[in-house]
């Protein structure tokens, strides 16, 4: 009986090293090209950068080659909206300027910068986005459905990784989300044979402590998960020095700075400009002559803040100073009424909308009016350039990283006030410079009723140390951080 029982344990074990045998070979059939700095490469450069003896034609080609060189070809992955993710596309931009070859993975669900899709160097690979149930923002089904999820953008991450792109000398990766992109891309940078960055926007696990509490268990083994891949990358990009610091520190990662700074498309205009802007823009037309005119009778004024709806900018901040604004617009005319517009798209949208919905039959926004919406990028930029005040309500999870949509702000010329407590705010708002921090709603409202009765100039002011900001461009910084680093300048 015991010979039996031997025989069949040796069966089953020699069915699981077959198996095993099997799968491994498959794995080893299937694995997708690695990059070689020897094959392909860019006319006239070797891979390290040398003359590599070859004559080119009139045109610059090396005949038998490609135009695009494994040396100059990226992966740029963004594990969320493209269109969402500015910083990312303007990457890309810099790259295929000066002669990459990009493609950009991430979901395509809204409109893409015009320099992306026009730009015949980059290709979108649009991952599949996971079931509806599975984005259900239910924190009691959390831990049943965020590994579904994990496991769903895993596969597709990887295929389009390992076989939709070209083996390439870089691979790009926002950070956060980090579960479960910096897994993949670390695998897949060892088999391709890739240098894998990281460009830090803020860390994950500050942003699962959101939504699930700082001293849950799944914060702590993300924070253990972020210190550890973080280990394997080449090279590290931050959006603040703060940060920067945070990683050396806590990391043990050596990274550099590059500050966002607005693209071309964010400019001032003239006042013809925004004349016509605001008289063709739905959102505004209703308000167009009030905004524009400085005899009317009633004197209104143009408030934009964009926001993502999340738990990392609480927009009731806002709702609570418009609403103690207006009770001091009633008490005193002089001060005029506010057309606030918000742009962006985000789970928690409803919720306020249904707020403010309640707020407005209470009678508690008589002096303001509150409406949203969804812009192209180019009627995006000329609604900054045409407001008066930007507001920011990110918080920062972190406390070291910073709102894009400030740089934008920023780009147009617009004077911004934003949530200023945390430690990297000095790095992009100086205070009565360009913009003012508030730390409480009725600090903000405060600072509306200042600025808006202006008696000692101030919001002139912040305009004019806002339209100096405006000078500063992505390109310029882009060139003297990611240029250098990817040995394109």
């Amino acid at each position: 009986m015991f010979g039996d029982a031997s025989h069949h344990v040796f069966e089953i074990a020699l069915a699981l090293a077959v198996c095993l045998s099997i799968g491994f070979t498959l794995f080893l059939l299937t694995l997708p090209s690695r990059y070689d700095p020897y094959k392909n490469r860019a006319p006239g450069n070797s891979a390290e950068g040398e003359d590599d003896g070859k004559q080119s034609d009139a045109e610059g080609k090396v005949p038998g080659k490609s135009l695009w060189g494994a040396g100059k070809t990226f992966q740029i992955v963004v594990l969320g909206d493209i269109g969402r993710s500015p910083r990312m596309q303007y990457h890309a931009i810099s790259i295929a300027k000066h002669g990459g070859k990009v493609f950009l993975i991430g979901y395509n669900e809204s409109e893409i910068h015009p320099d992306i899709l026009s730009n015949p160097h980059v290709k979108i690979v649009p991952l599949s986005p996971a079931p509806a149930i599975l984005r259900s923002s239910s924190k009691i089904l959390f831990p049943i459905l965020a590994p579904l999820k994990v496991i769903w953008q895993t596969s597709n991450l990887y295929y389009a990784l390992c076989y939709r792109t070209e083996p390439g000398r870089w691979m790009l990766v926002q950070n956060p989300p980090s579960i479960p992109t910096l897994a993949i891309a670390t695998i897949v940078s060892f088999i391709r044979n890739t240098n894998l960055v990281i460009d830090w926007h803020n860390f994950g696990y500050s942003i699962l402590g959101l939504k699930l509490g700082p001293r849950h268990p799944l914060v702590k083994i993300s924070a253990l998960y972020e210190k550890l891949f973080s280990r394997f990358a080449s090279h590290h990009i931050t959006v603040t020095n703060a940060m920067a610091r945070v990683l050396k520190n806590d990391y043990g990662a050596q990274a550099v700075t590059l500050h966002d700074r607005p693209a071309s498309l964010f400019q001032p205009i003239s006042s013809q400009a925004r004349t016509s802007f605001l008289t063709r823009l739905p959102e505004t037309s209703s308000y167009a002559q009030d905004l524009t005119s400085d005899s009317t009778s009633t004197p209104w004024r143009l408030l934009v803040s964009s926001t993502s709806w999340t738990a990392d900018e609480d927009f009731s901040l806002l709702l609570d100073a418009l609403c103690a604004y207006s009770a001091q617009a009633t008490s005193k005319p002089n001060l005029p009424k506010i057309l606030a517009i918000i742009t962006g798209k985000g789970p928690q949208k409803e919720h306020y909308l249904s707020r403010i919905a309640s707020l407005n039959q209470e009678g508690k926004l008589k002096n303001v009016v509150i409406s949203t919406a969804w812009l192209t990028p180019e009627d995006y930029a000329l609604l900054l350039a045409s407001a008066d005040l930007g507001v920011s309500l990110h918080t920062s999870s972190s406390g070291v990283d910073l709102p894009m949509k400030v740089v934008d702000m920023f780009g147009a010329g617009l004077p911004v006030v934003g949530w200023g407590k945390f430690e990297a705010w000095p790095e992009l708002v100086k205070e009565d410079v360009n913009g003012k921090g508030f730390g409480s709603s009725d600090k903000l409202w405060q600072l509306l009723v200042n600025l808006f009765e202006d008696r000692d100039g101030l919001l002139a002011t912040l305009k004019e140390g806002a339209l100096k900001e405006s000078e500063y461009r992505w390109d310029g910084e882009w060139d003297s951080v990611g240029g250098k680093l990817f040995q394109l300048l």
